[in-house]
């Protein structure tokens, strides 16, 4: 196919030189109507790009047939059947993967180190979760995905699933063995669906981790906008082989997806797309350079112990990312939160993540000289400054069994339950009614269903008091909890 084609992007453009007047929305119309004040900071050509796909850059009937074509170039550049793009983030995106493979009642497993959409999508869409671990690193508190063997042991107990949800990479970049889960979900003959959110990048150069396409996943999401050049909220679906109709993906995602879809989000797709075709090897190969500096600069700065190959060879993971730089900054005597704090405010630098061991920080192929010089500064700027950053209450890190909760009532049925709010000291043997996700990165330690522990509620009120974000739960200082009444 010819990549140097962007037929949304063509299609913009033959609008703007057209000068059409559009009496349908947005009713700011191309930006006539937009404040000057807000044009003044956003820029008014994000206004004037801002038009319908119907009766803006198709017609009604789509006769030209711009967003498909955009899509099967999207789909032809990364090895899939079929591409769909979706304006709604990968958090819906998620969501429709699910509903397209197991509904209401069926079984669908799912990594239990998932992002707080997937537990959403478990509420929405009222399927039965079967929790498959993570393997858990208790000298890093980080969970990297699940295996293989953790998969067959799950559908050898439960032989009726629709089909898997793995997550790879994880938000630390480390991988999971996707050719191997996908042999094991096809020997039961059911699809793998993998939320590559943080993997649009891995397709576009061959020292990046498998790419799921590749590696015989049957449905792969990606956000585009995390590690890619689209804007936010820029995903795509991918596709292949017979296991997930495209007729079905279509549906469920017009089912949820919005009517509304922006423009801005599809011609950015699209111009990525060509972008990588033409020049992502080598752009991405600079990259990878850059990232290997950074890793070793900070390798040699004390109290900074940045994560790299050693967790694949110690057999904790199948891959990782090299271009997520994730650095354990404990031996500081600060937590990652502090440090992403610290230097956002003493040197204008906002990181990636943080959770209570460690900060991310995300090279891409727009990083340059000067970016990877103001990074190294802040990490020497922290590193100096550390001694001067307020100790905060200790996190009480648990054990890793002591996450695996037990599952008493399905996600869906719990959250609309009848619920009640009681005093975190009486929450302990209580079935929790809401999710309750560190953020970021955003993974629920407790969801819908699960009977909280005391154990749990230590790590997360000791959390909560440190400075944790929390803010999925009802009460973010978690005083209380919401757990489903019990009858008296």
């Amino acid at each position: 196919m010819d990549h140097s084609r962007v037929p949304v992007l063509e299609a913009l453009q033959d609008f703007r030189r057209r000068g059409d007047i559009a009496y349908g929305p947005p009713g700011h119309k191309q930006g006539r109507g937009v404040d000057p004040r807000v044009a003044e900071i956003v820029g008014i050509d994000v206004f004037r790009s801002d038009v319908l796909s119907l009766n803006g850059l198709d017609d009604r009937r789509q006769s030209q047939g711009v967003l498909g074509q955009a899509q099967e170039l999207m789909a032809d550049a990364v090895g899939a059947d079929r591409a769909f793009f979706s304006t709604c983030g990968s958090s819906l995106s998620v969501k429709t993967a699910m509903l397209s493979v197991a509904g209401p009642g069926e079984k669908l497993l799912l990594s239990r180190n998932a992002h707080k959409a997937v537990v959403a999508a478990v509420v929405v869409n009222g399927v039965e979760p079967i929790w498959v671990h993570p393997k858990f690193d208790t000298e890093r508190h980080l969970a990297h995905p699940p295996e293989p063997d953790d998969v067959r042991r799950k559908l050898e107990e439960h032989p009726d699933a629709k089909g898997m949800l793995l997550i790879t990479p994880t938000d630390w970049g480390t991988c999971a063995d996707i050719a191997g889960v996908a042999r094991v979900c096809h020997e039961y003959d059911v699809p793998l669906i993998v939320d590559e959110a943080w993997g649009a990048h891995l397709p576009f150069h061959p020292a990046l981790p498998a790419w799921g396409m590749d590696a015989e996943a049957d449905l792969v999401v990606t956000s585009v906008h995390k590690m890619g050049g689209a804007i936010e909220q820029s995903s795509v679906f991918h596709l292949q082989y017979d296991r997930v109709s495209p007729e079905v993906l279509a549906q469920r995602e017009d089912l949820l997806g919005t009517t509304s879809a922006s423009s801005l989000v599809y011609a950015t797709l699209d111009g990525w797309r060509r972008q990588m075709v033409e020049q992502g090897h080598d752009l991405l190969d600079a990259a990878l350079r850059r990232s290997e500096r950074i890793r070793a600069a900070a390798e040699s700065l004390p109290g900074l112990r940045p994560m790299g190959q050693e967790v694949v060879d110690a057999g904790l993971a199948a891959a990782y990312d090299p271009l997520k730089i994730v650095i354990d900054v404990r031996e500081l005597g600060i937590s990652g939160m502090q440090a992403t704090e610290w230097v956002r405010d003493h040197c204008h630098v906002d990181l990636g993540g943080s959770d209570t061991c460690r900060i991310t920080a995300s090279v891409t192929h727009a990083d340059d000289d000067h970016t990877e010089e103001v990074l190294l500064g802040a990490l020497r700027a922290l590193v100096e400054g550390a001694g001067s950053i307020g100790r905060r209450p200790p996190v009480h890190l648990p054990e890793p069994s002591v996450l695996e909760l037990e599952q008493a009532m399905l996600p869906r049925a719990a959250f609309f339950a009848e619920v009640e709010h009681v005093p975190a000291e009486r929450a302990a043997g209580r079935v929790c009614a809401e999710t309750i996700s560190p953020y970021p990165p955003g993974v629920p330690v407790i969801a819908p269903g699960e009977v909280i522990t005391d154990e749990v509620l230590d790590y997360l009120r000791s959390g909560a008091e440190h400075g944790v974000l929390i803010p999925d739960a009802a009460d973010s200082s978690l005083k209380t909890l919401r757990v489903v009444r019990t009858m008296s």
